[in-house]
């Protein structure tokens, strides 16, 4: 059967790879029907994803059929369709044995530091699997996606009463939007590509958008939606270190910042006057909880989460290494792309 293998940044090459054994136990062996593509993605084509490694088969959001499982497995069976939580944790570290198995000391993301989904078949510890006789197999490659917005939230614990800002308005920081709203907060939404914007105001409901510059005018815009308060929460999803320097000038007194971007850069920030005056928080916010998977897919199965505007292209696996470079586009209008598997 035929896989992509990122060889290189830039280099894509169809390889083939064997059919998956029959599972071992607490295994099962899926079938791939969607990939979503992210800015991981993106940043292992161009070589910017510092945890990237390579050669890779990629794909870590996926939408996947159940083909077969090994002994003691049976939360998921045969014919089941199911999203796939990627982060391959060793259940034994510190971290894991405190349940923050999103940072395991030993951490693997499929499609990252292992071999992930733009294969046909492969086999996967069978605790990562999540059923829904509900979802669509591109309805379970956003499942990852939201789960990365979901976490970012929960770590700024945000309140009904506050205001919070999401800086950049690619999928990631949709799904942060998501779970800030269903916090009940109020959000504002700022990036720099018009286009982004009119989509978040036009296909989600988001009244106070910003066009970021960069400058002292991000800064005033903000003072004028929030009567001079800022925001009891910002979450920069951007992995610009201009961007991340800057947030924490948006943070009102008192405020949480919340990095869910990643820059291999240093950042820089005035401490007197900005974090140590305001008493700022700043948190680190990286993949997700297993709870969360459980949980997203329930409010897209009960209609908390409209899924419907989020997947804008779709592309066959076929045509994936060709495309792929024009997804990267400022003008390409990609808010979500998904490969679709062949049958």
């Amino acid at each position: 059967m035929q896989a992509l293998l990122l060889e290189k940044p830039r280099t894509f090459r169809f390889i083939d790879v064997a059919e998956p054994n029959a599972p071992a136990p607490g295994e099962a062996v899926v079938r791939v029907w969607s990939v979503g593509i992210c800015g991981t993605d993106y940043g292992g084509y161009l070589g910017t994803m510092p945890f990237f490694s390579y050669p890779r088969i990629p794909g870590h959001e996926l939408g996947v059929e159940v083909v077969s499982v090994g002994e003691g497995v049976t939360h998921v069976r045969a014919g089941d369709r199911c999203c796939v939580e990627p982060y391959i944790n060793c259940q034994t570290c510190y971290a894991c044995r405190r349940g923050l198995t999103n940072c395991c000391e030993n951490h693997q993301t499929l499609g990252v530091h292992c071999d992930g989904g733009l294969r046909p078949l492969f086999t996967v510890p069978a605790r990562k699997l999540y059923p829904s006789r509900h979802l669509t197999h591109a309805q379970n490659a956003l499942v990852e996606t939201l789960a990365i917005g979901c976490h970012a939230i929960d770590r700024a614990a945000t309140q009904p009463a506050e205001t919070v800002l999401i800086i950049g308005a690619g999928p990631i920081g949709l799904s942060a939007m998501e779970f800030a709203r269903l916090s009940g907060s109020r959000v504002i939404v700022m990036d720099r590509v018009p286009g982004r914007l009119e989509f978040v105001r036009d296909k989600m409901g988001i009244v106070d958008t910003v066009t970021a510059r960069g400058n002292v005018d991000d800064e005033q815009a903000i003072a004028t939606l929030t009567d001079g308060r800022m925001c009891d929460v910002v979450v920069d999803a951007t992995g610009s270190p201009v961007s991340m320097s800057n947030a924490l000038s948006l943070c009102a007194f008192g405020g949480r910042l919340v990095y869910v971007g990643i820059t291999q850069n240093d950042l820089t920030f005035p401490h007197a006057l900005i974090m140590h005056r305001r008493e700022l928080s700043i948190l680190a916010s990286r993949n997700a909880l297993s709870r969360d998977f459980s949980r997203i897919i329930k409010l897209i199965e009960d209609g908390k989460i409209d899924t419907s505007p989020w997947i804008t292209h779709r592309l066959p696996f076929a045509e994936t290494a060709s495309v792929f470079p024009a997804l990267l586009k400022p003008d390409s209008g990609v808010i979500k792309a998904v490969i679709e598997m062949p049958s």
